[in-house]
């Protein structure tokens, strides 16, 4: 694999999503109970391999999982920027500078040949991390806002502003709660 420098967005999204899958964030249980749900998950985040998942990469992604976490938990921009270099060391190798499909120079950071399924993500997810801190500062990693969610995010929006760290299903569930408070208001009202 050979991740792109410049495109640390890519990394953050499968670090969110990684996250997401956690029990501990989702009330239906496991994102990642098995091999086909890793399979759709790696789909998803175009990441290809030559072979398929195995069920000792399910286990490794588990533990990445949560070293992910922590690492958007952190408390200081040291921290994370430690964290994700742990990361990174572990397939990633130094940056080359390539050309993109286009023709024009890019930076990458190639992995091992032999690196794991877990140790390419966390390259990939370090580079989005790291992006982050540089880019747009350690304040953009924080809490999901939606009451009893556990879920941990970095925010890549232009503004700044997300709350949820699954929009779709933490957000909706705060505002399907409060469209109800405001129909039981109104009709409190009548």
């Amino acid at each position: 694999m050979k991740i792109p420098l410049d495109d640390y967005a890519w990394g953050v999204a499968v670090a969110n999503e990684l996250v997401a899958t956690s029990p501990t964030v989702r009330a239906d249980g496991d994102g990642l109970p098995g091999l086909s749900a890793l399979a759709d998950f790696l789909a998803a985040h175009r990441l290809r391999r030559d072979d398929p998942p195995t069920d000792e990469d399910v286990r490794q992604v588990h533990f990445l999982r949560r070293e992910v976490r922590g690492i958007i938990e952190t408390e200081t921009a040291d921290q994370a920027v430690a964290g994700a270099t742990v990361l990174i060391r572990r397939a990633g190798l130094p940056p080359i500078l390539e050309r993109d499909d286009e023709g024009r120079w890019e930076w990458r950071v190639p992995t091992t040949p032999e690196a794991s399924l877990a140790d390419e993500l966390a390259a990939l997810v370090a580079i989005g991390i790291l992006g982050v801190v540089r880019t747009l500062g350690h304040e953009r990693f924080r809490p999901c806002a939606a009451p009893g969610c556990r879920g941990v995010f970095a925010d890549v929006s232009r503004a700044g502003r997300r709350r949820y760290c699954m929009p779709d299903l933490c957000g909706n569930r705060v505002n399907v709660a409060n469209h109800r408070a405001r129909q039981r208001e109104g009709t409190l009202l009548r």
